[in-house]
């Protein structure tokens, strides 16, 4: 955030609170599961593996946040992002994570065979 004016403490919440609500490992898998299309409750319980009790309150989170929507057919709930922009955030922390795994490997392969960081 080079040459950028200083954020006020209530920006700064409020970005906070995003990075907080991304920051749960079966958060960011309903996300991309809904990254292709609107999906059940039901479907994303199937997919994910996780209790549907644990997706609903995972969902409803996301849903507070803004980031998805939800639709009701019946008994059913539908859900689908609405922010579309939380893949390039992704996207940009997955690049990041290869690259440092990249260098992590590099460093790893030239402790075992130091003789060979030259050739």
């Amino acid at each position: 955030m080079k040459n950028s004016k200083p954020l006020e403490n209530k920006s700064l919440a409020l970005i906070a609170e995003r990075f907080r609500v991304l920051g749960d490992p079966l958060r960011l898998q309903l996300l991309h599961l809904l990254g292709d299309a609107e999906m059940s409750v039901g479907a994303l319980v199937e997919a994910s593996g996780a209790s549907q009790a644990n997706v609903s309150k995972h969902l409803q989170i996301l849903l507070k946040a803004g980031l998805v929507q939800r639709r009701k057919e019946g008994l059913l709930a539908y859900y689908k992002i609405v922010d579309p922009s939380i893949f390039q955030l992704c996207d940009l922390v997955c690049g990041r994570l290869s690259e440092q795994f990249q260098a992590d490997l590099s460093a790893i392969g030239m402790l075992r065979h130091p003789g060979q960081a030259g050739q």
